[in-house]
């Protein structure tokens, strides 16, 4: 049997944060404001893998009122995340994401991302998809304010 899900995530842009996307650090001048690290794109994520099997969603989880989550790291969340799917017996087939940000230019960093999700998916890297845009400098997306990450899952009974 397969299973769809579909994720997205939005945290505000800040100075004096690290900036953590896809599993990594990536040098900017802002970081995403969060609880936890605010890593979008990995968040998308979990909410992509809980939706495809009806699981609710990341802050039923990890509620970001529970002192535990704050500044986790999001590759546990991840991997927390994949446990409670590969106990109702799945296991991913693919993940195609699209990151929504101005700055920086992440191209650079998208193979070191895609390795440390498939790590984490357990997974080779070619089932990981990453891809970004910018809003041609409209919307909080585009005055630096902001960023949002989608993410679509398959998932695999077996």
């Amino acid at each position: 049997m397969l299973r769809i899900g579909q994720g997205i995530d939005f945290h505000k842009m800040v100075e004096g944060r690290e900036f953590w996307l896809g599993g990594i650090h990536i040098p900017h001048s802002k970081g995403a404001l969060g609880h936890s690290d605010a890593d979008v794109l990995l968040h998308a994520i979990c909410d992509a893998l809980l939706g495809a099997l009806s699981m609710g969603d990341i802050g039923q989880h990890f509620p970001d009122t529970d002192a535990a989550f704050k500044g986790i790291d999001s590759k546990v969340l991840l991997t927390k995340t994949y446990e409670l799917v590969r106990a109702r017996g799945y296991k991913l087939v693919n993940a195609d994401s699209t990151i929504l940000l101005q700055a920086p230019k992440i191209r650079k960093y998208v193979d070191e991302m895609r390795a440390t999700i498939a790590s984490v998916l357990e997974v080779e890297i070619d089932a990981i998809s990453i891809k970004a845009t910018t809003t041609e400098h409209l919307s909080f997306i585009g005055r630096e304010e902001g960023i949002v990450a989608t993410a679509n899952v398959l998932l695999m009974k077996g």
